[in-house]
């Protein structure tokens, strides 16, 4: 077939800065969907993207495109109203185990789809396939027949989602363009967008654990995610939220798994439970049920009652122990004062080199590795005080996570304490 445009052409106009047509637009994702465009010219498409941005126009057209390439989900047939969450990632970001049994115990149902972990940041899915039985992969079918039952699924995209954008993100990956923010934008909500949710909350991580590390970046990501969203229809709203240290007490799969069930039997780190309630009442707020609170549903159990069933609809064993490390090392505090900073991507490498988290997509995991933190920012520490324990089956391994540690922490006379939520856009 005789192609509507030359790809040598698409490039140019945004390399010489100028605005790509619809036309343009709608073509070049399909023809790079099948194989018309080839790799190395969709390379210099999004280098020519990332250096020279896009406008609100294209960026919600090139949305709308990567949709196209796939099928679209409809949640229209549920008898409540649908809401979903998503985060840019970070260390020891659990928040979705607790909160979509959360929210669905308040009455909106969570239709959660999640990743895989990639370097320091870990994924929802690897965490949750540490219990025994458990299972990412379900049909539209199960999904909606869960979302119907039980009110919350976390699971893994079908191939039918956007695999426009699972062929870009791919060659993003390996070419330099991640950080094109049109580019970000464009491959989170063509997703969402794509999965038929009412309501999308965004939680937008920034600090040296987030994949934004600056706060002008990170604000400029959310604002044009909610107006995408926006646009599209879908109630959208942003959180900018601090990832310059861990969130929470673990690192790790099973290790936050376990902090996960300890927030919905009412305990667990004071950081977890605020974020988790405040993203809730935002999801519920966006669904038209903010006359709920979750706080009381964390209280009461309900969040925990949601949480076996769904675990157990997807094949896990709710109350099997969990794996846990063959080895051990604990690292101590050099000297006494306040520990005033922990770097959240230090700990990540860390957790990672352990063995929790992955160089490629096809790496193994390991189930019981990570780091368990057992001193926060603010907390009065003494010398030969232990600040953390190191996880993992294979102790060859402690060398070189020691190593990512190497100045990761500082001791001093006092801490200034830093908001969890930093703003929110929409």
């Amino acid at each position: 077939m005789s192609e509507a445009f030359d790809a040598v052409d698409v490039i140019r106009a945004k390399r010489d800065r100028q605005p790509l047509s619809d036309e343009q637009i709608d073509w070049v994702i399909d023809a790079y969907t099948r194989g018309a465009v080839a790799d190395e010219q969709m390379s210099a498409l999004a280098m020519a993207v990332l250096l020279n941005g896009m406008e609100r126009r294209e960026i919600a057209r090139w949305t709308d495109a990567m949709i196209a390439s796939g099928e679209r989900m409809d949640f229209s047939s549920l008898s409540r109203p649908t809401a979903d969450k998503h985060s840019t990632g970070g260390v020891g970001d659990k928040i979705t185990l607790p909160l979509a049994p959360l929210v669905a115990a308040c009455g909106v149902a969570v239709p959660q789809l999640s990743g895989r972990g990639l370097g320091h940041t870990g994924g929802t899915l690897d965490k949750l396939e540490s219990i025994p039985g458990w299972a990412a992969t379900l049909s539209n079918e199960q999904m909606l027949a869960q979302l119907e039952d039980v009110g919350a699924v976390i699971c893994a995209a079908g191939d039918g989602l956007a695999p426009a954008d699972k062929k870009l993100y791919a060659l993003r990956d390996v070419t330099g363009t991640v950080e094109a923010i049109p580019l970000i934008a464009s491959s989170i909500m063509s997703k969402k967008i794509a999965e038929g949710t009412g309501a999308l909350v965004l939680d937008v991580k920034v600090g040296t654990g987030a994949f934004m590390k600056d706060a002008d970046q990170a604000r400029e990501l959310a604002s044009t995610m909610v107006a995408l969203g926006t646009d599209a229809g879908v109630r959208t709203v942003a959180l900018l939220t601090d990832m310059a240290t861990p969130l929470g007490l673990t690192a790790g799969n099973a290790l936050e798994v376990q902090e996960s069930v300890e927030v919905l039997s009412g305990g667990g780190p004071a950081d977890v439970v605020e974020l988790t309630v405040t993203l809730a009442r935002e999801m519920l707020a966006a669904a038209g049920k903010d006359d709920v609170d979750p706080a009381d549903a964390l209280k009461d159990g309900r969040a925990m009652d949601v949480w076996r069933r769904m675990i157990s609809a997807q094949g896990g064993d709710p109350e099997a122990a969990l794996p846990t490390a063959a080895e051990s090392q604990v690292v101590t505090a050099d000297t006494d004062g306040t520990l005033t900073r922990l770097d959240a991507l230090q700990v990540g490498v860390a957790a990672w080199r352990l063995g929790a988290g992955r160089a490629r997509k096809e790496d193994p995991v390991q189930a019981g590795a990570g780091v368990q933190l057992h001193a926060k920012p603010g907390d009065t520490v003494r010398a030969g005080q232990p600040l953390m324990t190191l996880h993992t089956d294979t102790p060859d391994r402690f060398a070189r996570a020691q190593e990512s540690l190497a100045g990761a922490w500082t001791i001093g006379a006092a801490a200034t304490p830093t908001p969890l939520v930093i703003d929110r856009i929409g």
